[in-house]
């Protein structure tokens, strides 16, 4: 024997490749690490209602009765002595949408091979994709209503409002990339308060307002600077009246208005994207967009009203699953039917940069 050495048989290794690891068990730590779930939030802040069967629900809209001096002597019933109000009337129709759903297939023997709960994992994976998808399309038609004409002729619309400039623009898609420039901390607190003078104006409630913000400018508001924080204009400045947490990262109100964050505010241009939302039965932008698509380039965020925006629902949220014997696996499937229209546009302010 030239040396001490030997060649031991590996009993880790397959078929003598090398790793010596491969056939050893790999310890199951009894935790599943599935994605996050993403924050949804606009569910509890519309309008939904649900009908039993039928393709679409009307919701009826009135305009507002006038008031005159009246003449002693003068007929009020006379339509010529114009005592009588002409109260203009209008509809907002949701149009059910094509069933969404999420679905995927378990190979039999791959479920019996497993050694963990694969089956309640996929079914909720797959209910979470419909809820964000739920999610992003309300965000949409938030934008929608900003950008939609007054329900009624003479009534009153909402608008865009450049954050930067402080200013009001109509209710057309005005993404204009002549002043895109990121607002701060203290522009985005002064446009929540613009804001809220046009909901005023509108006669919008007080109690019901809100504002949705991508995270990026949620957090301005709280360090009232671009990612350096700035105590003298950040809106949980106590002095001033502020309120908030630095130390928790929110803060709930400003101006009366009800502040919430989300991944869920489009900022791109979906105008010509005629898949995902877009093959949705309504067409919140009435030709400049695709169903629930628009051009959000300098979208930032909302604010709005519950009564903005209306969801039809025919078939909520369920799912469920199927054993296929002539393919030898299970079948999961998550859907719904509902549809997203706008119902008051003088409720919603879009918020662009």
């Amino acid at each position: 024997m030239a040396n001490g050495d030997t060649s031991p048989s590996r009993v880790g290794q397959i078929n003598s490749a090398g790793d010596t690891d491969a056939l050893f068990l790999k310890k199951f730590s009894g935790e599943i690490l599935q994605t996050f779930e993403e924050s949804n939030i606009f569910k509890a802040l519309h309008t939904v209602r649900t009908i039993e069967n039928g393709k679409s629900a009307q919701f009826p809209v009135t305009g507002v009765a006038s008031a005159a001096y009246h003449t002693p002597g003068e007929n009020i019933a006379d339509a010529g002595n114009s005592y009588l109000s002409d109260i203009k009337k209008a509809e907002k129709v949701i149009t059910i949408d094509k069933m969404l759903l999420a679905s995927t297939f378990l190979s039999n023997i791959d479920d019996v091979k497993n050694h963990y709960d694969i089956r309640s994992v996929y079914a909720n994976e797959l209910g979470k994709a419909l809820a964000v998808r739920f999610d992003t399309a309300l965000a949409k038609v938030f934008i929608a209503a900003a950008r939609s004409a007054a329900a009624v002729t003479g009534g009153k619309t909402g608008g865009i409002l450049d954050v930067s400039a402080n200013a009001m623009g109509d209710v057309s898609d005005s993404s204009d990339d002549s002043d895109n420039s990121d607002p701060t901390g203290a522009e985005l607190t002064a446009a929540l308060f613009t804001a809220a003078q046009k909901l005023d104006e509108n006669d919008v409630p007080s109690d019901g307002r809100f504002a949705v913000l991508r995270p990026q400018e949620y957090y301005k508001l709280i360090t009232g600077g671009a990612g350096t924080l700035a105590i003298s204009t950040s809106a949980v400045n106590k002095d001033v009246g502020g309120l908030g947490s630095i130390a928790s990262g929110s803060i709930p109100q400003i101006a009366g208005i009800t502040l919430y964050k989300s991944n869920h505010i489009p900022s791109t241009d979906l105008s010509a994207v005629s898949t995902g939302d877009g093959e949705a039965a309504n067409d919140v932008f009435g030709g400049n967009g695709v169903g629930y698509n628009g051009n959000f380039t300098n979208t930032i965020g909302l604010v709005s009203h519950s009564a903005a925006v209306g969801t039809v629902k025919l078939l909520d949220l369920a799912t469920e699953s199927e054993y296929q014997i002539e393919r030898q696996g299970t079948l999961f499937v998550a859907k719904y039917a509902m549809g997203h229209g706008v119902l008051r546009p003088e409720c919603a302010i879009e918020l662009q940069k």
